[in-house]
């Protein structure tokens, strides 16, 4: 976690992602990201169980939680080459809302600095105001927290 003024890295990369249909896409050049809403950027992977309880937890208060305030979901799957081929199932299996990204050679995960899934972050105006690493039950009310104050 960190405030707006501790976060050490506050610029957004134009690191190429994938989407789920195929299309490269610069990471500082999705429209959301620019928006004035809060967008929780959410690193995840198929094998990584707390990443997976995290967004299905998310998911359980996401219609909720919008009406209280508004926000995105960008869900950036870490998954390689091997594996990525099971996000879109994943994904459309758990009816998840969100907006799904590939990045399988974790190119904006390294430029991101980030060592370890799942990371979570919230980026509002094109900063980060907010970020966390791991997930334990209760981690998601810190999160909206973080959106209600921004």
């Amino acid at each position: 976690m960190c405030a707006i003024t501790a976060c050490a890295q506050n610029t957004l990369p134009a690191t190429k992602i994938k989407t789920l249909a195929g299309q490269q896409v610069a990471f500082n050049a999705i429209p959301a990201l620019s928006e004035n809403v809060a967008v929780i950027v959410s690193f995840w992977a198929t094998w990584c169980i707390p990443c997976l309880t995290e967004l299905n937890t998310i998911n359980e208060q996401y219609e909720e939680r919008q009406k209280q305030t508004p926000f995105k979901l960008l869900a950036v799957s870490v998954d390689d080459t091997r594996t990525s081929s099971k996000v879109r199932s994943l994904v459309a299996g758990k009816g998840w809302p969100y907006d799904i990204y590939l990045d399988p050679n974790s190119d904006l995960k390294r430029a991101l600095n980030i060592n370890e899934i799942p990371y979570v972050m919230v980026i509002k105006n094109g900063k980060i105001i907010y970020q966390h690493t791991g997930y334990m039950p209760g981690n998601e009310e810190e999160l909206f927290e973080a959106i209600r104050n921004n």
